[in-house]
């Protein structure tokens, strides 16, 4: 914490205070911190009763990532809206802040939007007033946000924290029949969307008995649908925000299993309203100066982890709306924007290390991320070398924050997805939950036993019986496999169910598909299991070749490519069934 001293008139100490604790702007368990630094003896310049010093507000940063880290105790009550935006809105208005916006958004054709907290508040409770007052939202009703990168995904989220509302992210390439799964199970009230899914929320809505209110983002009108530009242009900038309990609902994600339909998993005001503060300042190495670009899409938790973990640390996000996916597009943005840590999926980065990056100036940009899949080392090479910085990997889920990272200044191992990331005691175990002992391969878990961590999903709600089964022994099970080394790194193999078994060897198709990707042939590849009627199955390899290749003999690449994995990795896991094809320009799966 740094203080300074700062001249003033005897009534200062109660004017600094009521800047930092006032009731209608603090919760108490933050009151209570800053009153006992004000009154601590550091909290006087000299024994006469000279005025306090100002408090650093990254001592209030602190307080939120020692919650985060499981060093100090998840208050009853959180609201991120009211207790973080609001709290650094006021810290912005008295000049803790650097006069950076705290959202930056772009579309690549000229326009721009620049919100302070200031405004961000303002604009989200505006937003929230057209929850509240036009579709009668109350204090855990669900909505579905479904909108591409447009500033107002931004705002209705935080509008859902103020009001209450349990926010439901789904991607833009939804079908009727997911968004009809989608709106029946979760019994959202109301669903805010585009001119391009509109129609097909239409054609499934009578089917749909709990949803109420449709809310449209555009500049046009449809019958049927509340239009929320012109409702928010309309709104009141003045809006009480409702008072959550920690473990009250914020938001659900439906997650894809093995089997059955989506997953709703369950996230509380605190899991991800207080749950990635420890990881935005050690993972990606945010400040309140940093200017964060994640390019997931919204409807992936990534989205979500960006929101929470920038803006408490009072960091700037930008975004790009990106409708497809081009490499050029995003490498021209980072040298034209002073864009300081940048976060993409893996086959983003594929992309972008096929370009020639020497053509490229990232002079504000300093630290980078991944996660979401394995990333291949030959990937970290090629961008370390051309671009002169490491990919910082991290590791987690839709029911998780962040289980595992690469933080920044840790030692990096080509290939590991990193150390366990506080609070979480992560273990290798057996199918029973006993801890295995280091180099053998078994199931990433997270202890949930004697005490369940505050960062974690509530629940798969509606499903107990899919929540009990998640867990063994004093562990949830993620599903994934992997090995810890001796130094406590975690090695990614696969999934428990994509585990090929051929001829009794066990096969992790992340191994064979980093290994396809060294081969100059090869921009993506997915390897999955395929029946055998001799050995039962065998690795199968889907591959998107480079232009350069596309013209080649398919058989004899294929030829080429088998012996290549043989020299790569252990000679029983080449592709047996191989299909290569032309790549194909795509944004779709890409978050």
């Amino acid at each position: 914490m740094t203080l300074w001293c700062h001249s003033a008139s005897p009534g200062f100490l109660a004017s600094r205070l009521h800047l930092h604790t006032r009731s209608n702007n603090m919760m108490p368990w933050l009151r209570g911190r800053v009153l006992k630094v004000l009154r601590s003896e550091r909290g006087f310049c000299g024994p006469h009763g000279q005025p306090p010093p100002l408090l650093d507000p990254q001592d209030i940063v602190a307080t939120w990532e020692a919650i985060s880290l499981g060093r100090q105790p998840v208050p009853e009550y959180f609201n991120f809206a009211h207790d973080v935006l609001d709290m650094w809105s006021q810290l912005e208005k008295a000049g803790h802040r650097p006069p950076i916006p705290a959202f930056w958004w772009v579309n690549g054709a000229g326009a721009e939007v620049k919100w302070n907290f200031e405004q961000l508040g303002q604009q989200s409770r505006r937003a929230a007033n057209v929850l509240r007052d036009t579709c009668s939202l109350q204090p855990g009703d669900r909505m579905m946000l479904v909108l591409p990168r447009l500033p107002e995904w931004w705002l209705v989220s935080v509008a859902c924290i103020r009001t209450g509302a349990v926010m439901i992210p789904g991607v833009s390439q939804l079908t009727e029949k997911d968004l009809k799964y989608r709106l029946q199970a979760s019994r959202a009230k109301s669903i805010i969307t585009s001119d391009s899914l509109a129609p097909r929320v239409d054609t499934i809505s009578a089917d749909c008995p709990s949803l109420q209110t449709k809310l449209l983002v555009s500049d046009s009108s449809r019958p049927g649908w509340m239009n929320f530009r012109e409702l928010l242009r309309e709104a009141s900038t003045e809006h009480n925000c409702v008072r959550t309990k920690s473990q009250d609902p914020l938001a659900i994600y439906f997650t894809s299993g093995t089997t059955g339909a989506p997953k709703m998993v369950e996230h509380s005001q605190a899991s991800y309203g207080l749950g990635f503060v420890a990881s935005g300042r050690q993972w990606v190495d945010l400040t309140k100066s940093d200017i964060f670009w994640n390019t997931s899409d919204t409807g992936w938790v990534k989205a979500a982890w960006t929101l929470f973990s920038a803006w408490p640390n009072g960091s700037c996000i930008f975004v790009h709306e990106l409708p497809r996916v081009d490499a050029k597009v995003i490498l021209n943005t980072l040298s034209s924007f002073p864009i300081t840590t940048l976060c993409c999926v893996p086959t983003i980065f594929r992309l972008l290390v096929q370009e020639d990056l020497t053509r490229y100036q990232f002079q504000s940009l300093k630290h980078c991320l991944t996660g979401g899949e394995a990333l291949n080392p030959d990937v970290r090479e090629k961008w370390k070398s051309q671009v002169g910085l490491e990919l910082h990997e991290g590791y987690g889920q839709s029911e998780t924050v962040v289980i595992c990272a690469n933080s920044k200044g840790m030692k990096i191992k080509s290939g590991s997805m990193g150390k366990a990331s506080p609070p979480y005691d992560v273990q290798i175990v057996d199918d029973e939950g006993n801890i295995l002992p280091p180099g053998e391969e078994g199931n990433v878990a997270v202890r949930v036993r004697p005490a369940r961590p505050f960062c974690f999903f509530s629940c798969y709600l509606d499903n107990p019986e899919k929540t009990e089964a998640s867990e063994r022994g004093d562990f949830y099970i993620t599903g994934d496999r992997a090995h810890k080394d001796k130094d406590g790194y975690f090695w990614f193999m696969g999934r428990n169910d994509d585990v090929i078994n051929s001829s009794s060897y066990r096969i992790g198709p992340v191994e064979v598909e980093s290994a396809l990707a060294e081969h100059p042939a090869v921009l993506e590849a997915a390897v999955v299991s395929s029946p055998d009627p001799i050995r039962g199955e065998v690795v199968k390899a889907f591959i998107v070749l480079s232009p350069t290749y596309s013209s080649q003999d398919p058989e004899k690449l294929t030829r080429e490519l088998q012996e290549h994995v043989k020299r790569v990795t252990a000679p029983y896991k080449y592709p047996r069934k191989n299909c290569p094809r032309r790549f194909l320009e795509r944004s779709k799966g890409v978050n």
